[in-house]
């Protein structure tokens, strides 16, 4: 059974950082794709970032590029969103999420093409 686990959500301030963290257990992960997705109050959610099998090509959300960068460790089934100069509207729930079937990127909400998902972890951004 695949197991997503996401950490490192909390409260921060404007301008901020935080790392989000995301331990993948019961399938080696080093094939699959893996990413972040995001939903905020009252809305729908929002696909963040996503990184292929082996390092390779990432991808990102017009409203991240430059501020937020995603990264493996394939070695410990990790995946990291590194978030810099955070804004109130990135405030919202945000989920780890995983596709071993070949994923492509996928612009198509609710689940952005993504098989397997965590139970999220709340950042909150203040002004």
């Amino acid at each position: 059974q695949v197991q997503l686990v996401e950490s490192g959500g909390g409260l921060v301030q404007a301008g901020g950082s935080l790392r989000l963290a995301c331990a993948a257990s019961g399938r080696t992960f080093s094939s699959y794709a893996m990413g972040w997705v995001r939903q905020a109050p009252g809305k729908e959610r929002e696909f963040v970032a996503a990184s292929m099998w082996s390092g390779g090509r990432t991808y990102y959300a017009d409203s991240v590029k430059g501020r937020f960068t995603i990264s493996r460790d394939n070695a410990n089934n990790g995946v990291y969103l590194q978030m810099n100069s955070l804004k109130p509207e990135d405030t919202a729930v945000y989920y780890c999420a995983a596709d071993g079937r070949g994923w492509t990127y996928s612009n198509s909400p609710p689940n952005y093409g993504m098989e397997w998902w965590g139970k999220g972890t709340l950042i909150t951004v203040s002004s």
